[in-house]
């Protein structure tokens, strides 16, 4: 996958997409980042990529010009790139949508500053927006660094163990079960006899009633959301019996 990001602050990715799982990515050719500074694509003759709103009001407006010319730049001749609008207005982000834009070959992310996007570019040159979170950030930038770093992780070969990314938390529709390491015995804390049975059948029940137990308690709300097996309906209605 190749994923651009155009921002008017390059600067502040290099830590981030050149360490850990998404440099380790990169190292392995599973993702390619581009990170471009869209003000180069300026025909302003001050370099500037935004300016007063029309009918008047507070703060400064990104320009329509420089994105178009940017996207157009990046996007190749006979690619189809999905256009990413990191918005506060966007559609609220989840793991659904990660796995859904895994699925890409290219991705291109703008990361806005100032008061906002000219309407034109929300409704002729992006293809998705997206939101992290119902709060509002100074610019794009983080939330792009979010949904990369989410979407690479479900590349093939980025993770180490490919079943890391399909047992995480929300990508069986459930929280993930507790994790025990050696020792174990600490300070008087014990691990689960369970899990020091080797018997893999209870092991996986345990680790399933574990993954309901912790939805159940923390985010009821995404038990609404998958598919239960008449054996976790029975675990589940015990847990609300206990709370009554």
């Amino acid at each position: 996958m190749k994923m651009t990001v155009l921002t008017l602050f390059p600067e502040m990715f290099t830590g981030v997409f050149d360490t850990s799982i998404l440099g380790q990515a990169q190292k392995k050719g599973v993702v390619t980042f581009d990170v471009v500074n869209f003000r180069d694509y300026t025909t302003d003759r001050h370099n500037r990529v935004d300016d007063y709103p029309y009918g008047g009001g507070g703060g400064m407006v990104l320009t329509p010009q420089p994105l178009f010319d940017a996207v157009e730049a990046h996007k190749g001749e006979n690619s189809r790139p999905r256009v990413i609008l990191m918005c506060p207005q966007g559609e609220k982000y989840d793991q659904q949508k990660a796995e859904e834009l895994a699925q890409e070959e290219h991705l291109i992310f703008l990361c806005g500053h100032y008061e906002g996007y000219d309407e034109r570019i929300r409704e002729h040159l992006v293809t998705d927006e997206i939101s992290i979170g119902d709060f509002v950030l100074t610019g794009g930038e983080l939330g792009a660094m979010v949904v990369a770093d989410s979407v690479t992780r479900l590349l093939p070969g980025a993770l180490g163990n490919k079943m890391s990314a399909i047992t995480d938390s929300h990508s069986t529709g459930l929280l993930e079960h507790p994790h025990y390491t050696r020792p174990a015995t600490y300070r008087g804390m014990e691990v689960p006899d369970v899990l020091l049975s080797g018997h893999h059948e209870r092991i996986e029940r345990w680790r399933r009633e574990e993954s309901l137990r912790r939805t159940f308690t923390r985010r009821p709300d995404l038990l609404d959301k998958i598919t239960l097996t008449d054996e976790d309906r029975v675990f589940i209605e015990a847990l609300r019996n206990k709370e009554r």
